[in-house]
């Protein structure tokens, strides 16, 4: 994803993966009308975003439609229009069942733009108002195309390592790995790998960037090997999902290990933070309340997911697959208050942490960062509703 970041190229969604089981899953096509839906009437109040907001939120997704962004796709009114050919979806945005008078408009990621990052496909586009970009990606976006985070779905980052607890029954953590000789595939270029042997985790020479998402090298090795992946996917298709394995793996989140970036935040342009600021002010605070009703009641926004997985011909996506992506979120506190009692704020002392592990790590590698970047560079809580949690 400028092309694609490096240090996002290697976290989307299992890759072949998905693909080889989504094909196993099967799924139908669905063809919709591209049309434009009409411009719904105003709301009233603090969800009333016509006077302030464009007519029409425009969202870059950071991937595919899938359960981790259920938050934006539940802003969807019921009876939203699908562009199948031009992978995007559209209706009314919705708060609390209301309309707020102004449409959404979330286009998918990843292999639909080519895999460009979202932040820096909104510099392409100046008509895309939001993106999903992760804090990591955001440092490296910072000299020449800032984006500024202005609300956090995911406290915590689902990516993972994984192993097979039979083949390896001595591993209970990431370093346990490190002590071993046991080879660590992963996509090239992932920064949090970068992290991880840099901070004598894992050793360089047991990692393996060959990684193409697929399932085949672990199956060949009978899991004696460990694997990149993403704690709300992964574990669901290897128990559940691939018939060559049908049994769980074990993994430890990258959070846990020290790398705490918040993954496919909502960021605005940072040279458009001040335009939009009256808009985020209301806005932010629906996204806050949507993540909260999202996991709360799933089963309406999942069923939209997977039939646009189906319309865009991508990946699709079982409504059991969805369903175990909502409840690893919260079993894991992926979804979370964090270290408050409010949703989708942001700890800026994590962010510093994470400028301070990437920058080196991207200075080493001579990609430009900002001169003097801080916390408040790439992210802010002041559209944050603190009143807004989960409970």
């Amino acid at each position: 994803m400028n092309a694609l970041p490096a240090s996002r190229r290697p976290l989307h969604r299992a890759g072949a993966a998905t693909v080889l089981v989504a094909m196993l899953l099967a799924g139908g096509c669905q063809s919709a009308d591209p049309a434009t839906p009409p411009a719904p009437s105003a709301g009233s109040g603090s969800t009333d975003l016509a006077a302030v907001c464009p007519a029409t939120v425009v969202v870059q997704a950071a991937w595919t439609p899938e359960a981790e962004h259920g938050a934006l796709y539940h802003l969807l009114g019921p009876t939203p229009t699908i562009d199948a050919a031009a992978k995007k979806v559209t209706g009314p945005l919705m708060a609390g069942g209301q309309s707020t008078g102004v449409n959404i408009e979330i286009r998918a990621g990843g292999p639909a733009i080519g895999f460009q990052n979202a932040g820096a496909q909104m510099y392409a586009d100046p008509s895309i108002m939001l993106g999903q970009v992760a804090t990591d990606d955001a440092i490296g976006l910072s000299a020449k195309q800032p984006v500024v985070a202005v609300v956090a779905p995911f406290d915590i980052a689902p990516y993972m390592i994984m192993w097979d607890p039979a083949a390896n029954p001595g591993f209970n953590s990431i370093v346990d790995i490190g002590k071993t000789d046991t080879k660590v595939l992963f996509f090239n270029g992932a920064t949090y790998m970068d992290y991880l042997t840099g901070s004598g985790t894992l050793r360089r020479g047991q990692v393996d960037g060959a990684y193409d998402g697929s399932p085949t090298r672990f199956l060949a090795e009978k899991g004696k090997i460990a694997q990149q992946g993403f704690a709300t996917n992964e574990p669901f298709i290897y128990e559940k999902a691939l018939p060559q394995w049908k049994k769980p793996v074990k993994f430890q989140l990258i959070h846990d290990t020290g790398y705490p970036i918040y993954p496919e935040a909502v960021v605005v342009r940072a040279d458009k933070k001040a335009e939009h600021a009256a808009c985020l002010k209301r806005l932010v605070p629906i996204i806050q309340r949507s993540q909260v009703e999202y996991v709360k009641d799933f089963a309406a926004t999942n069923d939209l997911i997977i039939k646009l997985n189906d319309a865009y011909k991508g990946f699709p996506y079982s409504k059991e697959q969805a369903a175990f992506s909502v409840e690893q979120q919260l079993k894991l506190k992926i979804v979370g208050n964090g270290g408050n009692a409010t949703l989708g704020d942001f700890d800026v002392d994590r962010v510093k942490q994470v400028i301070g592990i990437v920058g080196p790590i991207y200075a080493g590698q001579r990609k430009e960062v900002k001169a003097g970047l801080t916390a408040q560079d790439l992210v802010t809580n002041e559209f944050i509703d603190p009143a807004i949690g989960l409970s």
